[in-house]
């Protein structure tokens, strides 16, 4: 079982490496971050992965589906820093946090509507919200956060 420091070190090897790479690593890679063989790598990933923390496993597998505030899977949250697409938030929610994670770069999230189809945008700087498509776009959701646990896997 690992220790509170080194699932803290393994939580931040894995946002560091979607950060710089756009998707997450694989538990080999978390294992040879730490030298540890594969299948201690692959018992670090599973137990921070048990944490309770937004992030999961894709059902029946050993990997990372998504890790918050980014998504393993293409969503329809799609992420642009300073030109650059390549990462998917976990859902509009989440996609603000993401800013805080590229000091100094603007991040660009777009998606459509779910209710129109109409395509949206949010632009930020440092958390600092710079621009919006349609202007006075807001945050809304269909169901109740209580209810939020229940879905992840699926979000």
């Amino acid at each position: 079982m690992a220790d509170a420091a080194q699932l803290d070190r393994s939580y931040h090897f894995i946002l560091g490496f979607i950060v710089e790479n756009g998707v997450a690593p694989h538990y080999t890679e978390l294992a040879r971050e730490f030298g540890v063989s594969p299948a201690e790598g692959r018992e670090l990933l599973h137990e921070l992965m048990s944490q309770a923390l937004p992030n999961w496993l894709h059902p029946g597998t050993d990997l990372i589906a998504s890790f918050a505030p980014f998504n393993n899977l293409p969503t329809h949250y799609r992420v642009t820093v300073d030109g650059e697409r390549k990462w998917y938030a976990q859902c509009g929610l989440e996609a603000t946090a993401i800013s805080w994670l590229f000091p100094g770069k603007t991040v660009e999230i777009e998606a459509p509507c779910l209710q129109s189809g109409a395509e949206m945008r949010v632009v930020f700087r440092d958390g600092v919200l710079e621009d919006t498509a349609p202007a006075g776009i807001h945050f809304y959701v269909t169901q109740p956060i209580k209810k939020w646990h229940n879905d992840m896997p699926f979000a």
